[in-house]
């Protein structure tokens, strides 16, 4: 599991990963009730699902962590992780802070990964430029 803040550069970590050991590690596909961005795909970037939905996978178990986030919930399904692992791969989780807590307190064997910002004036600096990119 890599962890850390916006901006500190876990998708680069990840998408490096990805490329030199593409037969030993697998990403999942999260979870949320947001609508898709522009140019975003179900099942590639996220699983969009409807509120009730997730509420009711949750409380029955069926995830490993979520989160509500700006109105929203986030959460990592245990079939996405299986989905990873059953073709043999490690499944690489990009978890915020928040959820983090969630996935440590379960069952699952994981090595955890914080990964933190050179300083903070250049998360700052990363985290103005993708906003204003973003616009």
């Amino acid at each position: 599991m890599i962890s850390g803040p916006s901006g500190v550069g876990k998708g680069t970590l990840i998408a490096k990963l990805m490329k030199d050991y593409p037969s030993k590690f697998g990403f999942y596909v999260s979870h949320t009730t947001r609508s898709p961005r522009e140019k975003e795909i179900d099942g590639v970037h996220y699983h969009f699902t409807e509120r009730s939905k997730i509420e009711k996978d949750i409380s029955e178990g069926k995830f490993l962590d979520f989160a509500h986030v700006h109105g929203n919930v986030y959460g990592t399904s245990i079939e996405a992780v299986e989905s990873v692992t059953d073709e043999g791969n490690r499944c690489i989780l990009d978890i915020d802070v928040q959820r983090a807590g969630s996935v440590r307190a379960s069952s699952l064997a994981a090595i955890f990964i914080f990964v933190c910002p050179p300083t903070f004036e250049e998360l700052e600096k990363r985290l103005r430029a993708w906003y204003i990119c973003s616009l």
